[in-house]
């Protein structure tokens, strides 16, 4: 007997975007590596890819992660160099 299932109908409710068939699904239907969610509606679901590229250039355009104008600081502000390691 196997000590895990594998889960093959999610919760009703359950919203993901698949991004191997580039569709929405309700439940996990395709692999966790295969998809975004879960979400709390089909529409936000549908709009996953719109969401993850918001998400990224918001990171991309964020000042605390780009530390080559400061010098060699960490994003928490530190210097890897006098952090008495």
């Amino acid at each position: 007997m196997a000590l895990f299932k594998k889960r093959t109908v999610g919760k009703p409710g359950e919203w993901y975007y698949c991004l191997q068939h580039k569709k929405v699904e309700e439940g996990p239907e395709c692999p966790a590596l295969n998809r975004f969610g879960p979400y709390t509606s089909r529409e936000a679901a549908q709009h996953a890819m719109d969401t993850a590229r918001e998400r990224n250039l918001q990171w991309e355009t964020d000042p605390k992660w780009h530390d080559e104008d400061r010098g060699t600081s960490s994003p928490s502000g530190e210097n890897p160099s006098t952090s008495g390691d």
